[in-house]
Formats: C-alpha cells, sequence, structure tokens
C-alpha cells in the first residue's frame, strides 16, 4: 500500500565468548628425560592454538619452534591463568604452593607413578588440553593447611600444603613422646615416629600408609595419623577442617623432631616449641577433564577390582 512502511528489526551479532586461558604457565622437573619431552610437546601444542606460554627462566628446555617467555619461577602465576604441572604429585603439590596465593588454577599431566592429582596421561595430552582450553572441564576447589612452628626467642615459621604436614622423629633412634590437642582441648599423649596431619586430598598420601581412611576430596575434614605408634589402640581419627591442631614434643632425652609441609622442611620441632595447624586462608582449585570420575581414579591407582570381578555385577530391569 502506498505510503506504508514497514520497520525492520536488525539486530547485531553477539560477540564471542572469549576463549579461556590465554595465557599459560608450565613447569615440571626438567631433570625427567619423559617431563621434558611432554613439556616440549605442551609448549609447541599451545603455540599452536594462539595462547601465551610461560616458563621457568631457570631451566634450559630447547622448545623448539613454540614461542615461550622465560620468567622467574615466582613471577609465573602472576601473569598466567592457567598453571600446567608436568610429572608427579610431587609436582602438582609445588605447583598448588605457587598457584594459590594468585588464584589460578592448576592442570596436570601425570609423568609420574601413581598421580592421584595429576591424571591426564601424556598420550591424551593434546586432545585433554583442547577440551579444557575450549571450556570443557571439571573445577575442583581443593583445601590447604597452615602449619606454623613456634619457638622461644626466634619468629615464627609459617608453611601451607595441600596433602599433609608431619611431624616425624629426626637424627634419632628413639621415639617421639608428643602430646596433641584439638580446638584447646587434650586429645592424647603419643609414642612413635610422629605424626601424620593429612586434608581430604592428602588422605590418599603418607597417612593411607599409616592406616589412615581414604576421604572423598569435598569432604571438609582432617585425618590425624600416628605413624608405627608404640600402642596400638593410638589410631587415625578425623576431625572437622575448622580444628586448630597443636603438638608438643614431651620432655625427654634425645627427643627430636622435623616438622615438613608437603615433603618440605619447615623446621625442628624442639622441647619447648609447638606445632600449630590449622586451616589455611588459600585454596587450590584442580582442573579434571569433564568425565573425571574420582572412584575410577581410585580403582585405577590402588588397583582395585583387578580379582575376578573387574566390573559390577549385571542388574536386572
Amino acid at each position: 500500500m502506498a505510503g506504508r512502511h514497514e520497520s525492520v528489526l536488525q539486530t547485531a551479532p553477539m560477540p564471542a565468548a572469549p576463549e579461556p586461558f590465554q595465557t599459560i604457565a608450565i613447569i615440571g622437573n626438567t631433570r625427567d628425560a619423559r617431563v621434558v619431552e611432554s613439556l616440549q610437546v605442551l609448549a609447541v601444542h599451545l603455540h599452536s592454538r594462539g595462547r601465551r606460554v610461560l616458563v621457568d627462566a631457570a631451566t634450559s628446555v630447547d622448545y623448539r619452534e613454540a614461542k615461550v617467555e622465560r620468567l622467574a619461577e615466582s613471577e609465573l602465576c602472576a601473569q598466567a591463568d592457567l598453571l600446567i604441572a608436568v610429572g608427579g604429585d610431587g609436582s602438582m603439590l609445588h605447583a598448588a604452593r605457587l598457584a594459590a596465593p594468585r588464584t589460578i588454577p592448576v592442570l596436570g599431566i601425570n609423568r609420574g607413578r601413581l598421580g592421584f592429582l595429576a591424571d591426564i596421561g601424556p598420550a591424551e595430552l593434546t586432545t585433554r588440553v583442547d577440551e579444557i582450553l575450549a571450556g570443557r572441564y571439571v573445577s575442583d576447589r581443593r583445601a590447604m593447611l597452615q602449619a606454623t612452628l613456634i619457638s622461644p626467642g626466634v619468629p615464627d615459621r609459617h608453611c601451607n600444603g595441600l596433602n599433609d604436614v608431619v611431624l616425624q622423629k629426626w637424627q634419632t633412634g628413639r621415639i617421639l613422646d608428643f602430646e596433641t590437642y584439638i580446638d584447646g582441648r587434650y586429645v592424647n599423649t603419643h609414642g612413635g615416629d610422629g605424626l601424620v596431619i593429612a586434608t581430604a586430598t592428602g588422605s590418599t598420601a603418607y597417612a593411607l600408609s599409616c592406616g589412615g581412611p581414604i576421604l572423598y576430596p569435598g569432604l571438609d575434614a582432617v585425618v590425624l595419623a600416628p605413624i608405627c605408634p608404640h600402642t596400638l589402640s593410638d589410631r587415625p581419627i578425623v576431625v572437622r577442617s575448622s580444628s586448630v591442631i597443636e603438638v608438643r614434643l614431651l620432655d625427654r632425652p634425645d627427643s627430636n623432631g622435623q616438622v615438613t609441609c608437603d615433603g618440605v622442611s619447615l623446621g625442628a620441632l624442639s622441647q619447648g616449641d609447638r606445632l600449630i595447624v590449622e586451616p589455611a586462608a588459600e585454596n587450590v582449585t584442580l582442573l579434571h577433564p569433564a568425565d573425571h570420575d574420582y572412584y575410577r581414579t581410585l580403582r585405577s591407582k590402588l588397583r582395585w577390582g583387578r580379582g575376578d570381578r573387574t566390573a559390577p555385577y549385571p542388574t536386572s530391569e
């Protein structure tokens, strides 16, 4: 019809969502040839995907055609938005200490032995990394512990750990005699080789060899597992993760202890000192493939179901 005007609604195309993880730091034990091989493959692949790749300046790995930027290890997480650790659980624990203060996630490529934390194998490295870069992953926040070693006349020493805080006898063949307190309440007097205080994440590490239980990673709980206790009734106990745990050595001749956090020495615990273990203010976020299954990991790493029955019984409809 003459004189009629039709209005046309035009919509502008929505801008594409930015791809996650544009700057990625990669670390690993470069004294291991298998780790170096995976680091090289990883750097080349990330470069081909248009990512900025950061590496530790203290290493001398040849990354071939990949363009990498070399920074001090302590500066990697200040610029990266993802940290990828290649190696075993030791490498993952180190990565957690680097990443937690900067609140960036950690992804693990397993070139170690067990690998409870690093769950991507070298054969699927590029495929799984592409899935992560496309945003297909499971984000898994894990609690950490803070250990404080208090000694008269010296500054307090602090360390955070993802797995555990361990008191063990040191430079002596004698057992350690020590007391434990939880939230200011006396718990027990122990005699043995030491004590493991583990997060749910660390329940599958040293604490497990002490007879401790396996805790699902999402549980807000901490395990106290005596190491080789002299008294058989001195058993592991599980307490809430918000608990403040204190350990004191008793006055005994030749009684020396050492405290470690995730295998890193915090210092000696002597008579008159106090070890305080409490929740850390920081957490670490681990990334897993989208099909991650914790129970499948347990079956694989602990070799469950390797007997006659390797699959669930069939169920009738």
